[in-house]
């Protein structure tokens, strides 16, 4: 399964050729050339998210998570799950029809609830199993806070674990936040009493998240992708 050109992406979608040119670069960067994965995009639909949606930044996110998907998948399309207090969606962004598409999903989604990731992790989880895929999966989970059942949550990521996914957590808003810290404590899950693998990372991108550069993102993105690689494979979770 090779990824997709340069050309089939300028065919299109010519608004993303910036977006495929810099993912590329941090993939070489961080030894992932040529590597194959499946891409998902999860995003946050609590009501405290309505800003993010509003001045574009959640679309932002999902061109560039689509232009990193080009280099890794062939088909040219993201699996996207929106999620409050439950799973509100679970769609799909393209090449071919990225532009405006978040704010077309959002417009058919009800009541903006409050923030819960279990539930979208294990749409991802069966979404994955589904596909039959024996890719492993990079999944982009993008959030503005801490979830309402913090338990839950913790036993998903560790459940996940034995399963090819890494769950790249993305936070939205004030570093500083106190909303912040369950996800630094989940991504210093201790291994291997608690899950076979580190199967989790999280940064933040502020409260501007389209002023963090394409190539600053996309280096966050990827970054503890190959370690987990490696520990996936040497435990046998990957071939």
């Amino acid at each position: 399964m090779a990824g997709i050109s340069l050309t089939k992406v300028e065919e299109t979608a010519p608004a993303l050729v910036d977006l495929y040119k810099s993912a590329g670069v941090s993939l070489t960067k961080h030894g992932l050339s040529g590597q194959r994965a499946a891409v998902y995009l999860v995003v946050d639909y609590s009501g405290s998210m309505k800003p993010y949606y509003k001045d574009g930044s959640v679309q932002a996110l999902a061109d560039r998570v689509l232009g990193l998907s080009a280099h890794l998948d062939d088909d040219g399309t993201v699996p996207v799950v929106f999620f409050s207090t439950d799973v509100d969606a679970v769609t799909d962004i393209a090449l071919d029809n990225h532009d405006g598409r978040i704010e077309r999903i959002v417009a058919g989604l009800g009541h903006m609830g409050k923030t819960s990731y279990h539930l979208a992790m294990d749409a991802v989880i069966d979404h994955y199993l589904d596909s039959g895929s024996k890719e492993p999966a990079l999944v982009v989970f993008q959030t503005d806070g801490g979830p309402i059942n913090r338990l839950a949550a913790e036993r998903y990521v560790c459940k996940a674990a034995r399963l090819p996914l890494f769950w790249q957590f993305v936070g939205f808003g004030d570093p500083a936040s106190k909303q912040f810290e369950f996800l630094r404590r989940l991504d210093e899950l201790a291994v291997p009493q608690k899950r076979a693998v580190d199967n989790a990372g999280f940064f933040h991108v502020g409260s501007e998240p389209r002023k963090m550069t394409d190539g600053e993102l996309y280096d966050r993105l990827v970054a503890e992708f190959p370690q987990w690689l490696a520990a996936a494979r040497a435990q046998g979770i990957l071939p």
